[in-house]
């Protein structure tokens, strides 16, 4: 059932991205996250397709397996892009039935929303496909260690966005065993209103989160094990360094943030009537 998400999975492979500094693929990450946002029209949207596309290129990770990310939003991407179609107000009006309608700017605004929810989770899997757990530790750490200075826990922090990370598809795979072993007794997942499907998904639910809680317990006893006491007088094996693969993934990122701005404020000097029709507002 859940067999097909990849998010939180690391996939291994020598590649351009894989050698990149993890540091500077998270910063790539929010520039990408950013630029998704600042896009106005479909001009500079396509600037941060094409940047997202030459970082799946150059990682050597399946396509297929970015893609298949996304399965897990898809019920989220439905939702609120049939929430944005049908209640998005708008001067051309294509059809109306009551509080319901569906317009041009409506129409304009949910593809927009599609695409760029869309590529923001492959944009956001592509970063734990071509990073390991303890290379984003590493990265969010270093990248938050000005905060140490007002005694923020940043190690801490650190360490737990990467163990929630880390036990994505570990829960994923408990699911599908619990999913296995239920329908193994004769539980019925897919027949019935949605209301029956709701019922039927308390039975994965408790036993899911009891084998959380133990998974958690049991991580917890291993640390305390291993005498873990945080970032108190905590060395590092491998140390963080920057390279030239690094320089060249800042100027690529840094050159869609600037495309994506000029293409806001001159798109409309780039065929000004395909412009208009796709325009948001």
């Amino acid at each position: 059932m859940l067999n097909d998400v990849t998010f939180g999975q690391y996939y291994p492979a020598k590649s351009f991205m894989h050698r990149a500094d993890p540091r500077i693929k998270l910063l790539a990450l929010i520039a990408y996250i950013v630029a998704l946002f600042l896009a106005r029209n479909f001009y500079a949207m396509a600037v941060c397709v094409v940047v997202l596309t030459a970082a799946l290129i150059s990682s050597r990770v399946p396509f297929g397996s970015v893609l298949r990310s996304v399965k897990a939003i898809i019920f989220l991407l439905i939702f609120t892009a049939a929430l944005n179609l049908f209640f998005h107000g708008g001067e051309h009006i294509y059809w109306q039935y009551g509080i319901i309608k569906i317009s041009r700017e409506g129409i304009i605004f949910t593809v927009f929303f599609v695409l760029r929810l869309f590529f923001l989770v492959m944009g956001s899997a592509l970063l734990t496909l071509t990073t390991t757990p303890v290379e984003l530790t590493d990265g969010i750490e270093s990248l938050l260690t000005p905060l140490k200075w007002i005694r923020f826990p940043v190690h801490e922090l650190a360490l737990i966005m990467s163990i929630a990370l880390r036990f994505i598809p570990t829960l994923i795979d408990e699911t599908n065993r619990i999913i296995s072993a239920q329908k193994a007794r004769g539980a019925d997942f897919e027949s019935g209103n949605i209301f029956k499907r709701i019922k039927a998904v308390i039975p994965i639910l408790i036993p899911l989160l009891i084998s959380a809680f133990r998974r958690a317990e049991e991580l917890g006893d291993a640390m305390d094990a291993r005498c873990y006491s945080g970032s108190k007088n905590r060395t590092k094996y491998k140390k963080l360094k920057f390279g030239w693969r690094d320089l060249i993934v800042f100027l690529v990122f840094g050159a869609m943030i600037a495309g994506t701005v000029l293409l806001n404020i001159y798109g409309e000097r780039i065929f000004p009537e395909i412009y208009e029709f796709i325009r948001l507002s």
